[in-house]
């Protein structure tokens, strides 16, 4: 029977199940038209998959138990321990971040309790975006809406593929979509160097146009597009294989255009003050909006970053970030950034949660640390205690919020392990203080 957990008279799964509609949680789109099957422990799936989904679903687990300083012992003595530490510590720093909506919950409630800080392994793309929303604020398109209604897609960067593999299969060229008004096929403009421009390919998709620019140097290609939609003379460029006829073609689509969207991925602007990038993309999209309909994307958002970020601003009303030092949340973009901290031996506590990948591993340090992770989590050093845990969306029920931050999408029970949840590991812990 798909789309449920069958058990039999013992109260126990079947060996085989199906499962339709699945969610994906190993990227920020969360495709939710998975198709998989589960045989006892191992889960292979049958539809719609990427290389990404393929590798998480179908990882094979290896065998992990509860560890104290390297030594197996029962997950409630595992627990015990944490909570000592944590009760010891006077600034632990809650990091990793790579959960669910109900772990991330858990997380906040933990940091408020002990006087933790609390901040997420990839918040430093993330603050590519932040720092503008914060500042001078943005126009933005959702997934749906782009893959309805968009008939000029501008994608900066050239990999896009490789963080979402299915996003032009999903968004650029769906099949088929919600209104009439769509544009039978739409433009797609990428920006950057040496694009796969095999992603570009489908029904819906016609002129496809390339700009190679060096992501370093795309911000200052939309400062001159934007200096040619608004009349103004510019020197001759200095960006290499770009001509400014090529720009005033490009400021053309976009005065045609009924629905324009932007696309970018912060973890691809990987440079420094790569804010100044989205702000430029935040400017253009203003400037348009004066005589036209033209939005943002942003996409990114794996190892639940935008689910961190969206619980923690819900808590706190703040985007990460936050120690609960004081007793209230204090918000500071620079001091409480966990990376920074550690690389400057600030906390005394590190609690990691890693229950997507194992290649999110916490950083070395000399602090004590306090780890939830699946199995298989790729430690340079071995932790104080040590927590497997399940996946949301695989071992356990679960929500992730999409990348565009406008749905919480619910996640399956595959039944791939018994694994525990990482907010009823944190609810034990918080319980023991």
């Amino acid at each position: 029977m798909p789309n449920s957990i069958v058990r039999n008279a013992t109260g126990e799964r079947p060996q085989s199940e199906v499962y339709e509609y699945v969610a994906c949680p190993f990227c920020g789109i969360i495709c939710d038209d998975l198709e998989v099957e589960r045989e006892d422990s191992t889960l292979t799936v049958r539809k719609n998959g990427c290389g990404k989904s393929i590798a998480g679903f179908e990882r094979r687990l290896p065998p992990a138990s509860p560890m104290v300083r390297g030594k197996d012992v029962a997950l409630s003595a595992a627990i015990e321990e944490a909570a000592a530490l944590i009760g010891q510590a006077k600034s632990p720093l809650y990091g990793g971040l790579a959960t669910d909506v109900e772990g991330m919950r858990a997380v906040m409630a933990l940091a408020e309790r002990s006087g933790g800080i609390v901040d997420h392994a990839l918040s430093e793309a993330q603050y590519r975006n932040f720092k503008v929303l914060q500042t001078t604020g943005w126009t933005t398109s959702t997934l749906t809406e782009t893959r309805n209604r968009a008939d000029l897609i501008i994608v900066l960067g050239s990999d896009i593929h490789e963080l979402h593999p299915r996003f032009f299969e999903r968004v650029v060229s769906p099949p088929d979509s919600m209104f009439d008004v769509t544009a039978p096929r739409r433009t797609v403009v990428f920006i950057g160097k040496g694009p796969d421009l095999s992603t570009a390919d489908g029904p819906r998709i016609g002129e496809v146009v390339t700009l190679p620019c060096e992501i370093d140097r795309v911000g200052e290609l939309l400062g001159v597009l934007r200096a040619r939609l608004r009349g103004f003379r510019v020197r001759p460029l200095d960006l290499e294989g770009i001509t400014l006829a090529d720009i005033d073609a490009l400021a053309n689509r976009c005065r045609n255009a009924a629905y324009g969207v932007v696309v970018w991925a912060p973890p691809s602007l990987n440079f420094p003050h790569a804010e100044l990038t989205v702000d430029q993309v935040s400017g253009l999209v203003k400037d348009l909006n004066q005589s036209m309909r033209f939005a943002g994307l942003a996409l990114g958002g794996a190892e639940g970053a935008v689910t961190a970020g969206a619980v923690c601003a819900w808590q706190s009303g703040y985007p990460l970030r936050v120690s609960y030092a004081s007793g209230a949340p204090d918000y500071d973009p620079y001091r409480f950034a966990i990376g920074r901290m550690l690389a400057d031996d600030e906390g005394d506590l590190l609690v990691w949660i890693a229950s997507f990948s194992p290649d999110l591993a916490p950083p070395a340090t000399d602090l004590p640390a306090i780890v939830l992770g699946t199995p298989g989590l790729k430690l340079s050093q071995p932790a104080a205690v040590f927590i497997p845990v399940g996946t949301p969306g695989v071992d356990h029920a679960g929500r992730l919020v999409r990348v565009d931050n406008v749905v919480s999408l619910p996640l399956k029970d595959l039944g791939r392990s018994a694994l525990p949840r990482v907010a009823d590991v944190l609810a034990s812990i918080q319980a023991a203080l």
